[in-house]
């Protein structure tokens, strides 16, 4: 069950946390000893237990060698005050216990019952409404003496506390026969049998606990007992995969340390729930959400199929695709020479196309589930991927600009080599096409990252089936192809024209590889790619003379690719804290940074972006890098952020996903005063941002009249 306050305090939360923990400590600071404790001489009350009673129980005589239970029953003495379980959350105390025992027995963990929530102000709190019975197991010593029971006391110290106030207490106790120890022990959340798993991916726990899928999960949450290890009022996600509960929680952004293990409660709701322990592992992805923010709700798959046909189909005319139409348009071109010709290259390419955007989708799942935090385009993340895409924009290029042939690319004649190059043309143009995410396809690829991997698969197909429909349709529709132009002589003139876009693009790629490695990098790639190109210029030379040509290539070429196999690793210098000049004078992304900008109650824009994602480099020219963004946040008093995906960074990853996102560009809007960010487009236009700071600036007044609870979530 969880219980919602209205807020008390107009202070940020993250201060009123630090207050009220600040608030408790002061108040048990002569408090130092852990549970179990013994001691001769129990410190005498000094608060009393007004507020909340406790006894203490013992249950029938103990017997060498076995476990007695003792049972602490709390009881308040008016519905409004409640006690707290061993972690008390944001603010709160939990038990601290000294039990005097006979010498030889040892006292073990407190068992609690399944705990409730109870947020205040944004602050969450981990309690007990009612009467409530904490166990604790004695261990009896083998040569105690039989049939007798010793003279226990324990002293207890607690916290009892309403939603506006909260008093300490204390209590020494004796140890009498009697209560409902049946009713207790079912009470208190048993510990399952098999070992939980956790792995930290980015700023989330992720928690994967052995539960039958026949277990009904009514309102599940995830009491973690490590103190300080998660966001405790951030929503909770929860999946199922077969007989796996996966949990995932937002950790604690001032955490201190690694966690070696984490145990906790795990409640379905309703007073039920299991006691788990968990050791670092494997975590499975994907799964059926049963419970979570309504945002993180997957929706219906055929919308998703349908949104990621379509934005594969936008992606034929988006920027970072049309590098590669030069590719397309001799394929194109080619294809009205015959009904079988047509429908073979389209079949090819179509089959390309598909294959390249499943086998990248399998890649990326794959390091996902084995704690990788990589998104949509993550290849371009590695500087050696660019490099070989370099190399093969500059052999494209060179073939385009007539330095050689490549029979699986040329513009000659016959069904076989037509469908070798409209298949190899499909590869490069999915493989291409990974940069950037379209309108549409964004929540198809977001939803993918949570799906069971053979269903994301059917989407990472069907992004690849809409990137090559328009060709398909062209080899199998005669009234398409006929608005094609014959082929002639005309296509040699139309490929050397091809070959300047391939060449900008492999200077884009020479950019970014200094960009991912530095300038040394960059020349080393340099001196290498001029190898290859030297190599294909020699064969270009012996194939105009009808000689054997492709030796050649291997004797050229070979010294120039030993060099750059040891040149290349010895030149990377790992990309530092840097950013562009940006007219917005930019924050760097950073949870912490964000809940900072959020507190100034002040609007906050937040985009992600990449060197290698050209739909970003084009959003930031036409509406992020101008004047009049500048002007209009400035008098909208908004807080620009900007998180630089360019190379991996699981931080930046784990955010995305959060947001639902696979990949850049992504722009978010946070009003003052809201818990939830506004996700813009991600195709912006030149006054996206003018007109949305201008409809901040009319809600939220100027830069320095901001509400006053602005920024609390």
């Amino acid at each position: 069950m969880r219980h919602e306050e209205a807020r008390l305090f107009a202070a940020p939360p993250i201060a009123a946390v630090a207050w009220l923990k600040a608030l408790a400590a002061l108040c048990f600071a002569w408090v130092a000893v852990a549970a179990g404790a013994q001691d001769d001489t129990l410190p005498e009350p000094r608060f009393g237990d007004e507020n909340i009673a406790v006894e203490l129980f013992a249950d029938g005589r103990p017997e060498p060698g076995e476990e007695w239970m003792l049972a602490l029953r709390f009881t308040p003495s008016a519905p409004e005050w409640h006690g707290y379980w061993r972690n008390p959350g944001d603010a709160g105390q939990g038990m601290t216990l000294r039990l005097d025992l006979p010498e030889g027995w040892e006292a073990g963990e407190p068992l609690y019952p399944v705990p409730e929530t109870l947020v205040i102000g944004g602050l969450m709190n981990h309690i007990y409404e009612g009467r409530y019975a904490v166990l604790v197991p004695v261990h009896v010593p083998g040569d105690a003496p039989p049939d007798s029971v010793p003279d226990v006391r324990a002293s207890v110290e607690f916290l009892a506390c309403t939603d506006r106030v909260c008093v300490p207490q204390d209590a020494l106790v004796k140890a009498r026969p009697g209560g409902d120890f049946a009713r207790w022990r079912a009470e208190v959340a048993p510990l399952i049998d098999a070992r939980a798993r956790f792995a930290l991916a980015g700023e989330t726990l992720r928690l994967a606990v052995p539960l039958p899928a026949s277990v009904e999960l009514a309102d599940p949450h995830a009491f973690i007992a490590d103190e300080r290890l998660v966001d405790y009022a951030a929503p909770q996600t929860f999946r199922r995969t077969g007989d796996t509960l996966v949990a995932e929680i937002p950790l604690d952004p001032y955490r201190e340390g690694a966690a070696g293990s984490v145990s906790g409660i795990l409640a379905f709701g309703g007073g039920a729930g299991v006691r788990f322990e968990a050791e670092a592992g494997d975590v499975p992805s994907g799964g059926e959400i049963v419970a979570g923010p309504a945002e993180a709700a997957t929706p219906p798959l055929w919308t998703l199929v349908l949104g990621a046909l379509v934005g594969g189909l936008i992606l034929n005319i988006m920027p970072c695709v049309f590098p590669i139409l030069s590719l397309k348009a001799l394929s194109l071109a080619r294809a009205g020479e015959s009904k079988a010709a047509a429908r073979i290259e389209g079949v090819a390419y179509t089959a390309g196309v598909v294959l390249a955007c499943a086998g990248l989708g399998a890649v990326m799942l794959a390091l996902r589930a084995a704690g990788e935090q990589v998104g949509w385009a993550f290849q371009l993340q590695e500087p050696g991927v660019v490099v070989a895409l370099l190399v093969l924009a500059s052999v494209i290029t060179a073939n385009f600009a007539g330095v050689f042939e490549l029979p699986s690319i040329s513009t000659g004649h016959g069904a076989r080599k037509g469908a070798g190059g409209a298949f190899a043309t499909g590869l490069v143009a999915a493989f291409a096409a990974t940069p950037c995410t379209g309108p549409f396809m964004a929540a198809a690829l977001g939803a993918a990252l949570l799906l069971p991997a053979p269903l994301a698969l059917v989407l990472f197909a069907m992004l690849g089936l809409g990137l090559a429909l328009p060709f398909l349709l062209l080899g199998f529709v005669p009234a398409l192809r006929r608005r094609l132009p014959k082929p002639g002589a005309w296509m040699e003139t139309f490929r050397r024209i091809m070959a300047i876009p391939m060449g900008l693009t492999a200077l884009a790629l020479v950019w970014l590889t200094v960009q991912l490695g530095g300038r040394g990098f960059g020349l080393f790639a340099l001196v290498m790619v001029f190898g290859v190109v030297l190599a294909l210029w020699v064969v270009g030379r012996l194939q105009q003379a009808g000689k054997m040509a492709w030796p050649a290539f291997g004797l050229v070429a070979a010294p120039f690719l030993v060099f750059g196999a040891f040149a290349l690793p010895a030149g990377y210098e790992p990309r530092g804290e840097r950013m562009a000049e940006s007219l917005l004078d930019p924050v760097p992304f950073s949870k912490e940074a964000l809940a900072e900008a959020r507190a100034t109650g002040q609007p906050v824009f937040v985009w992600f972006t990449a060197d290698w994602c050209v739909t970003c480099k084009v959003n930031e020219s036409v509406a992020i890098e101008r004047e009049a963004t500048r002007e209009a946040f400035e008098a909208a008093g908004v807080v620009p952020l900007v998180g630089d995906w360019t190379v991996r960074d699981p931080a930046i990853t784990a955010f995305l996903s959060e947001q639902g996102a696979a990949g850049v560009p992504l722009y978010l809007w946070y009003e003052p005063g809201t818990a939830k960010p506004e996700q813009l487009p991600q195709v912006l236009t030149p006054d996206s941002l003018v007109d949305r700071a201008a409809v901040s600036l009319s809600r939220n007044g100027s830069a320095g009249s901001a509400p006053s609870e602005a920024g609390s979530d």
